[in-house]
């Protein structure tokens, strides 16, 4: 399957640009929220490098901000960058959760590998790389079993259409916790496409 970031700056921008008056824009350096600056502009969703995985991550990102958050600069929230000491990165996984569960199931969507990130290479890694990845499929599951966040549910079903993948969600989360999840732990996903 193809993977283009133009089909996904596409899928977005004809979704929220009126709606949110957001556009979704590849970047070339680290990824960035930039509110809009006149009452009659438009926000940006700056995802980095030109990188597919990049843009899922910033959009699942603005899909949890809320109203005011999406008038601050990166929604306001503080970010420490790589090389974090063991609480800052702690703090960094907690909050995490639930962009990393978004962006898994919009990879689930595009039928694109989704890659648990930590993103602290120069500090020592994952504070709980278990209960991270444990954290992040149990909030997956949670969404996929009640329903994601309104911006985030309708981007998924765009990309769900897009991609064709609407009837290969079971499968491809299947392969994905094997993928993803600590090796000792089970799920029941009986539960889990109720919603779907």
């Amino acid at each position: 399957m193809n993977h283009n970031p133009d089909d996904l700056i596409m899928l977005f921008n004809d979704l929220f640009r009126e709606s949110y008056r957001t556009v979704l824009v590849r970047g070339s350096e680290e990824p960035e929220y930039l509110p809009a600056s006149k009452p009659e502009g438009v926000a940006q969703v700056v995802f980095a490098h030109g990188f597919f995985a990049s843009a899922l991550h910033e959009m699942a990102h603005w899909c949890i901000a809320g109203e005011h958050r999406r008038t601050q600069y990166d929604y306001g929230y503080w970010y420490c960058p790589d090389g974090r000491t063991p609480d800052q990165q702690s703090a960094f996984e907690h909050v995490e959760v639930k962009p990393q569960a978004i962006e898994c199931l919009f990879s689930l969507a595009a039928g694109f590998r989704f890659h648990i990130s930590v993103d602290n290479l120069a500090g020592g890694g994952a504070a709980n790389g278990d209960a991270f990845r444990l954290n992040v499929l149990r909030q997956a599951e949670e969404y996929l079993a009640h329903g994601l966040p309104p911006r985030a549910q309708q981007f998924f079903d765009s990309l769900t259409q897009f991609y064709g993948t609407r009837a290969l969600i079971h499968d491809h989360w299947s392969r994905a916790k094997k993928h993803l999840a600590p090796a000792e732990l089970e799920y029941d996903q009986s539960r889990i496409f109720e919603t779907l």
